[in-house]
């Protein structure tokens, strides 16, 4: 009989606390969704804004204002502003939640020091690749007479040549003397007496020579002036064709409105013609 009134009881005690841990279990859940909306910020998403490009004062002040946290890092971009947004992380347009961190990358004030790379040797396509992932910039291209086609001869900064090593500033403007594959072939020397100073220089560009004009009279207008006389002249005293190398200076003597007689042996020189 005792025995019976335990078992009874036994069952009352475990299914009132199955009852408990059902009903328990049941508010944990029921609070857990209920709070759910509040830790994920349900309904509280935000675009993103694009502050590419903006200074990084306007860029923070844009994100705080939308409710983001900020981290800013620096690198240099030679070609952007100080200052300017370079990248957003996450990029603009992503939906997030309110407070999420957008990592900001700005430009430099001050550019880093490098060392200058050794250009010389290379060919033109490898320099411009090796300035570029220096964060230098392709200034001033001359090229010469040199065997080594297309080859770098010598690199420079400001106009003098800059030795591999020397510290440099990023986004310094690196000018290159570049070989024609011409060597030291020599030409016949063009005539461009009588001739327009723009159309002398286009006949000279064809050999790679360099102009070096020299006024006769008052010049208004340089490109129009005319070639009076040149210095090497095509023909020698003796009638014979002068020789001139690629990328040699040519002296030519302008005049803004010669008469005839000012314009060497005018009556024997046709436009592009041999002197005589």
């Amino acid at each position: 009989m005792e025995q019976t009134i335990m078992n009874q009881n036994f069952r009352k005690t475990f299914l009132f606390n199955l009852l408990v841990v059902l009903g328990l279990c049941s508010l944990l859940y029921a609070c857990f969704f209920a709070s759910l909306h509040w830790f994920t910020k349900h309904g509280q998403e935000v675009i993103i804004p694009d502050v590419r490009g903006k200074d990084a004062a306007t860029a923070v002040t844009t994100l705080k204002n939308a409710h983001f946290e900020i981290s800013v890092d620096s690198t240099y971009e030679p070609t952007a502003k100080p200052l300017a947004v370079l990248k957003q992380v996450p990029d603009s347009g992503f939906v997030v939640k309110e407070g999420r961190t957008v990592f900001l990358t700005v430009n430099m004030v001050t550019p880093p020091r490098i060392a200058m790379p050794n250009l010389v040797n290379l060919s033109l396509r490898s320099a411009e690749m090796i300035l570029r992932n220096n964060k230098l910039l392709l200034g001033d291209t001359i090229y010469k007479p040199d065997i080594a086609s297309g080859a770098v001869l010598e690199q420079r900064y400001k106009g003098q040549p800059i030795q591999p090593g020397e510290q440099i500033m990023q986004g310094s403007k690196i000018g290159l003397v570049i070989g024609n594959g011409m060597g030291n072939n020599e030409w016949d020397v063009p005539n461009v007496i009588g001739n327009s100073v723009d159309e002398a220089m286009t006949m000279l560009n064809q050999f790679n020579l360099q102009p070096l004009l020299s006024p006769e009279d008052a010049i208004n207008d340089t490109l129009q002036a005319i070639v009076v006389d040149q210095e090497p002249r095509s023909l020698n005293g003796e009638g014979k064709r002068n020789r001139i190398k690629m990328g040699d200076i040519i002296t030519l003597k302008i005049m803004q409105t010669p008469k005839p007689e000012d314009i060497y042996n005018a009556g024997n020189t046709n436009a592009g013609g041999d002197v005589r």
